[in-house]
């Protein structure tokens, strides 16, 4: 059989030939070398994240710590109330913030009640008294 340029069989035989000729002898071009760069990312992130892990713990310890020193004022207030013999402190409930201290309760004559605000206001540590203690005969 021979070949006839003219027949399609022909031309694509021939495309072919001179496309795998063309081909011969020539390499693809190297690929770029790519070098793995680390990026400081994750540590930055951690960084950031245990800053403010620490700075929620101190927010954290200066809330308890207010907190146990509202705590031991109301404490020592009560004490006070409790030592004075002439007022019945036992229905007298205290609690305190930031050295505002607030009387609950009852106490048996107008007097009195005033003479738990005078002793609470005496305590070292407390900047104002509220006096909530309402007036009950025989309590």
């Amino acid at each position: 059989m021979k070949l006839d340029p003219r027949h399609p069989a022909g031309i694509l035989t021939a495309t072919l030939l001179a496309i795998a000729i063309s081909g011969c002898g020539r390499e693809p071009p190297p690929r770029p070398v790519v070098k793995d760069v680390p990026v400081p990312v994750a540590p930055v992130v951690q960084d950031a994240g245990k800053a403010e892990a620490a700075k929620q713990a101190a927010s954290q310890a200066a809330v308890a710590a207010r907190a146990a020193a509202d705590k031991e004022l109301a404490g020592r207030v009560k004490a006070a109330l409790v030592a004075e013999r002439n007022l019945n402190a036992h229905g007298i409930d205290v609690t305190a913030k930031d050295g505002a201290v607030t009387l609950y309760g009852t106490a048996e004559t107008r007097v009195r009640r005033d003479m738990a605000e005078t002793i609470a206001a005496r305590v070292d540590g407390v900047k104002s008294v509220e006096n909530k203690l309402a007036i009950v005969a025989g309590s």
